[in-house]
C-alpha cells in the first residue's frame, strides 16, 4: 500500500498576507487542491493523509467533497515544526500501515508535481527503503559562515537541490522519527536528515524544475503562468 502524506501545516509568512500560501486561490481552486489532485489521480497511490493547520481543517473537508478527492482518508492537525507535522501524520496512519508500506511525503506548496516523480518515488522506496527527489544545481553554490565572506565554493557536480516527495518504507521513517525524539532532535528540515542519522542510505530520484515550491509572490506568478500556458496548450 502507498500513502501520500501532504504537508500543509506551514504559515506561509514569506508570501505576505494572512492567508497561508497553500490555501490561495489558483484559477478557481485552492493551491493545495491542485497538489492533492496530482496524488488522487495517480493509480499507485492508495490513500492520502493531509497534515494541515487546525483552523483550515473544516475548509479542507469541504474541498475534499467539492472536488471529489476520493483518496483523502485522514486530515490531521499540523505540529509546530515540519518534523512534528510529519510525526503527527505517521501516528495517524500507524494502525493502518504495515512496515513495508510506502509513505510519500510531499509539500502542499509544490502543486506541479508530475506523475513520473510520484511513480519513481514509490518504485525507489520499494527497492531502497528511502528516496529523495533532487535536481542538479545549475548554479555555483557559495558557502558562507557570516554572510559577508566566502568560506568555500563546493564542486557544483557534487551538489543537488532537494525537492519533495521524500518517500520511505513506513517502518524505517517511523524508526527515524522515534530515534530523533529519543535524542532530542527536533529541528530537521526534511525527513532524509533523520534517515541519515540512523546510518541508513537515501537513494536519489530525478526531480523536475517545474516541481518548485511556491514560497514567494514571484513563485505564485510563475505558477499561474505555467498553469495558464498548460490550459492554452490543451485547447
Amino acid at each position: 500500500m502507498n500513502i501520500g502524506l501532504i504537508l500543509a501545516g506551514g504559515s506561509g509568512t514569506r508570501m505576505g498576507g494572512d492567508l497561508p500560501k497553500q490555501f490561495i486561490d489558483i484559477y478557481g481552486k485552492p493551491l493545495i487542491v491542485h497538489t492533492i489532485e496530482a496524488f488522487d489521480i495517480n493509480p499507485n497511490i492508495d490513500y492520502i493523509a493531509v497534515i494541515c493547520k487546525s483552523d483550515y481543517k473544516e475548509d479542507l473537508n469541504i474541498w475534499v467533497r467539492k472536488y471529489g478527492l476520493t483518496k483523502v482518508k485522514w486530515i490531521v492537525d499540523g505540529g509546530d515544526t515540519r518534523q512534528s507535522s510529519v510525526e503527527n501524520g505517521l501516528k495517524a496512519i500507524e494502525e493502518f500501515c504495515g512496515g513495508d508500506d510506502i509513505v510519500v511525503v510531499h509539500d502542499a506548496a509544490r502543486p506541479l508535481i508530475s506523475q513520473r516523480i510520484i511513480d519513481e518515488n514509490i518504485e525507489g522506496a520499494k527497492e531502497y527503503k528511502a528516496v529523495d527527489t533532487v535536481i542538479p544545481s545549475a548554479d555555483t553554490i557559495i558557502k558562507t559562515l557570516d554572510g559577508e565572506f566566502i568560506e568555500e565554493v563546493p564542486p557544483r557536480h557534487e551538489l543537488h537541490l532537494g525537492q519533495t516527495p521524500q518517500s520511505f518504507e513506513y517502518a524505517l521513517i517511523k524508526k527515524a522519527h522515534d530515534h530523533a525524539k529519543e535524542n532530542n532532535i527536533n529541528t530537521a528540515t526534511d525527513d532524509c536528515q533523520l534517515i541519515l542519522k540512523l546510518g541508513e542510505k537515501v537513494h536519489l530520484v530525478k526531480g523536475d524544475k517545474l516541481n518548485f515550491k511556491v514560497t514567494t509572490f514571484e513563485d505564485l506568478l510563475i505558477l499561474k503562468s505555467v498553469i495558464k500556458l498548460g490550459k492554452l496548450e490543451v485547447k
